[in-house]
């Protein structure tokens, strides 16, 4: 699947999780898809946890995180 199909995975809108960026506009933020791949989890144990889920949607939450990095300029985010 193209980098743009995939994207076209993630939706914003303000009536869904507070327009956090969620996938296929259901009430799964990609910020908690991104959280429990960097804790460890796998994308088959996300997609047993989660059956809503589909492996596009956790690849297009990766390349929103990517696409997300490539910006002109980053500020320096302390970590809470």
């Amino acid at each position: 699947m193209e980098e743009k199909d995939l994207l076209s995975r993630i939706t914003i809108n303000p009536n869904v999780c507070f327009g956090k960026p969620t996938i296929r506009n259901m009430r799964y933020p990609v910020e908690v898809i991104l959280d429990l791949l960097s804790a460890g989890m796998t994308t088959q144990e996300l997609l047993e946890d989660y059956p809503d889920l589909e492996e596009d949607d956790i690849r297009a939450c990766l390349a929103f995180a990517a696409k997300l990095m490539k910006v002109q300029s980053i500020m320096q985010v302390k970590a809470a």
